[in-house]
């Protein structure tokens, strides 16, 4: 009886939380719960909204690119002002109020489709829109993290919520391809329009002390050139904004043939997309898990150019993959390959972007960062879309996977990224991964501010 008994001991011991982990606080816990819920329901939309622009309304390769870059288009336009902004007011209200909003606008299409009103131009408007909303939330929402988390477990915490998002990633894409064949694409939204509500209501819950300190002598220009003069003295966030927004280019182009790629080259059913994406969930889970490992064995400026090359790997191997059995498995293959690569940037990219920047410049910073890294993104889905219109969906992915690749080689020639073995401070010191890791219980300081998707 004992002898049955012990895989079972076993297991729990294993699952069991050790005393100082993350999700023993309660704030953290409720944060990283409101993002599992939110993710989870993000899936459904990631698939249902280009495959209604797809499937339903027959979109081109070319609008499906103008789609993505309707996105993309308030992060260039919104960023640095919102910065500005969100350094003088408290952040997670503005989290809670674009989990609301995003709600309402992805509610918006299955709405319009009922009253025969869907169009491309009504789905521009909701990318559009979407964006928007992501420009100022999810600034506010990596400030937020800062506020609750102690900066010297950034990449642990960033590796957490990574966590969250691929479990959602695994469980997302089949229930996604269930609620799209039995409601149509459109109607499935209606699931992450409940999901956003739930997340917001979980946010409000966060009980995070935010210190605000107004200057009498606030200029809007002034503060938003501190900003982007702090970028552009800061070695380490212009190299980091270079590689991973060339990065983001090559991402852009291979995500608006993505789908095209898999019903109209390979044949699948929305179903089986839905199916085929658990590897992207797969991929996820796996740099989740390990990636803090990888960073603290090879350092967090060299894991970015090892992720790079993942994702290229995956875009060129669907590239030259023939169409049957192989093409799918290639196909899940690039979802895998781009769930690994791209959690293992932007964990070790978030991480270090935050950790180097004084708390009174974090909204700035991170608005600037995200405009910065996202201008190209939206050239990118252009160019993709007018490759694959032109010479084919398979030029697309070359482009991506062919880049990719190249931007590994140089990333990894940089001696910027290459050096950063250790976390930086904000005062120019650094901490080994073996200090972030037994350095005291997570708490809630006074100087905290919140609240972040």
């Amino acid at each position: 009886m004992r002898r049955s008994l012990a895989p079972s001991a076993s297991w729990r011991r294993r699952l069991r939380l050790d005393a100082d982990d993350l999700l023993r606080d309660a704030i953290y816990r409720r944060l990283w719960t409101s993002i599992l819920i939110s993710s989870l329901g993000g899936q459904v939309t990631m698939l249902a909204l280009p495959l209604t622009a797809a499937v339903l309304l027959h979109a081109s390769p070319t609008q499906m690119g103008l789609l993505t870059a309707m996105e993309i288009a308030p992060f260039v336009l919104f960023s640095l002002p919102s910065g500005v902004w969100l350094d003088r007011v408290r952040k997670l209200p503005v989290y809670v109020a674009g989990e609301l909003l995003l709600a309402f606008a992805v509610a918006s299409v299955p709405l319009a489709w009922l009253l025969g009103v869907l169009t491309m131009p009504w789905l521009y408007f909701v990318a559009f829109a979407l964006g928007t909303v992501h420009t100022t939330a999810g600034s506010a929402a990596q400030i937020v993290l800062t506020q609750v988390v102690p900066r010297q477990r950034l990449v642990e915490a960033h590796a957490k919520n990574a966590l969250a998002s691929s479990g959602a990633e695994v469980v997302g894409p089949g229930l996604a391809g269930v609620l799209i064949r039995a409601l149509g694409a459109p109607l499935a939204l209606l699931t992450d329009a409940a999901m956003l509500v739930c997340s917001a209501w979980i946010l409000r819950g966060v009980r995070v002390v935010e210190r605000r300190e107004p200057r009498a002598d606030a200029h809007f220009w002034r503060d938003l050139g501190d900003g982007l003069r702090f970028v552009r003295r800061t070695h380490l966030l212009v190299a980091l904004a270079a590689v991973v927004g060339c990065w983001q280019l090559f991402h852009q182009a291979a995500m608006v043939v993505n789908i095209l790629f898999a019903t109209r080259v390979l044949g699948l059913s929305e179903q089986q997309i839905g199916t085929a994406f658990i590897a992207l969930g797969a991929g996820t889970v796996l740099a989740s898990a390990f990636g803090h490992r990888i960073s603290r064995r090879i350092g967090p400026g060299p894991s970015l150019p090892l992720a790079s090359a993942v994702c290229g790997a995956g875009w060129l191997a669907l590239a030259l993959a023939p169409v049957g059995r192989i093409g799918v498995v290639a196909y899940a293959f690039m979802l895998f390959a781009f769930g690994v690569g791209a959690v293992l940037i932007f964990i070790n990219f978030l991480a270090m972007r935050q950790a180097v920047t004084p708390e009174p410049l974090l909204g700035r910073m991170t608005s600037t960062m995200r405009w910065l890294i996202l201008l190209p993104a939206g050239p990118g889905a252009l160019i993709g879309g007018w490759l694959g219109e032109h010479f084919g969906l398979r030029a697309a992915l070359a482009f991506a996977g062919g880049g990719a690749l190249l931007l590994a080689l140089v990333a990894a020639l940089l001696a910027t990224l290459r050096q950063v073995r250790q976390l930086p401070t904000p005062e120019g010191g650094q901490r080994t991964f073996e200090d972030l890791g037994t350095e005291g219980t997570l708490h809630a300081p006074p100087a905290l501010d919140g609240g972040s998707r």
